[in-house]
């Protein structure tokens, strides 16, 4: 089985890149296999003109300083038997960052960059005395201790509210403009895409089938599978969204161990064709920027 397949796509510096797709589809394989978390069985991953697969484990530590990751449950991810101080201490002990008498003055800046002000109310806590926003603010600001360029970030407000997704969001578009951070956002939230990214690659069982600009894609999607995403996107207009045509997809996804002939959304297709039944479609080009793979698009 193939998570992730013939997928290929740039991310630039200082840009947040979104990932998007139903549950399974390959995303967080996509992000973790970046970072090298997965080790991937064939391709290439480059950051900043070097190949994140050749690299040995002393070279690989370095680049970890540069590459990091905020996981989606902050609850999982932030060890439940340590407190704040040591957690947020961890990145500079690793990666020798600063003098021991330094860290604690490092950690207190670091609860004060992502919000948790006074840092000294929150600092000896451990992470089940806080809210699940403030336990995504201390994931978030475990990652940028080594003040890393790449950010992956695996559907970091899935799991919270409305209101505390928005702080989260106002939180992660100021560090990235103070920062000059770069994003690779995971969601399967497309009101996220269209707050946060700049650019939208929509993921089907392990391929990308759509990739485009974030306005290309709400304003001319090309895909089908992408119309369809959009066409469930909740609107807060109740009148626009009594007149609008809804997209019903019919069927599950197939198995990503015996996947279908010729395109891989033909199962579930409403325009196939006998084309799309025996041929798999390739990626073209069908606008600046614009990339779909769709035998019936062009």
């Amino acid at each position: 089985m193939h998570a992730v397949d013939g997928v290929t796509f740039d991310v630039d510096e200082g840009k947040t890149f979104g990932l998007v797709g139903e549950s399974g589809c390959g995303k967080t394989t996509t992000g973790r296999v970046v970072l090298r978390l997965v080790e991937a069985t064939a391709g290439q991953v480059t950051f900043m003109g070097r190949s994140v697969f050749e690299l040995d484990r002393d070279e690989l530590r370095q680049l970890r300083s540069q590459m990091q990751i905020v996981f989606q449950d902050p609850f999982a991810s932030l060890n439940p038997r340590r407190r704040v101080r040591q957690i947020l201490s961890d990145p500079f002990r690793i990666h020798s960052r600063f003098a021991e008498k330094e860290i604690e003055e490092e950690v207190m800046t670091l609860l004060d960059l992502v919000g948790l002000t006074p840092a000294s109310l929150y600092v000896d806590r451990y992470p089940h005395e806080f809210s699940g926003g403030q336990r995504q603010r201390i994931a978030i600001a475990r990652a940028l201790a080594v003040k890393p360029k790449l950010v992956v970030a695996d559907e970091p407000v899935s799991s919270l509210d409305i209101s505390v997704r928005a702080q989260i969001l106002n939180l992660m578009k100021k560090l990235q403009r103070e920062l000059k951070l770069t994003y690779l956002f995971i969601t399967h939230d497309l009101a996220v895409v269209r707050s946060l990214c700049n650019r939208v690659a929509v993921m089907y069982l392990g391929e990308i089938v759509e990739l485009a600009n974030t306005g290309d894609i709400f304003q001319d999607p090309r895909h089908p599978y992408t119309e369809a995403l959009l066409s469930a996107m909740p609107i807060p207009d109740p009148e626009t969204a009594r007149h609008r045509i809804q997209i019903i997809l019919v069927g599950d996804v197939p198995s990503p161990i015996t996947l279908p002939s010729g395109c891989r959304f033909n199962t579930r297709c409403p325009m196939k064709s006998g084309v799309c039944m025996s041929r798999k479609p390739e990626m073209k080009q069908v606008g600046p920027s614009h990339f779909v793979s769709c035998h019936l698009r062009t």
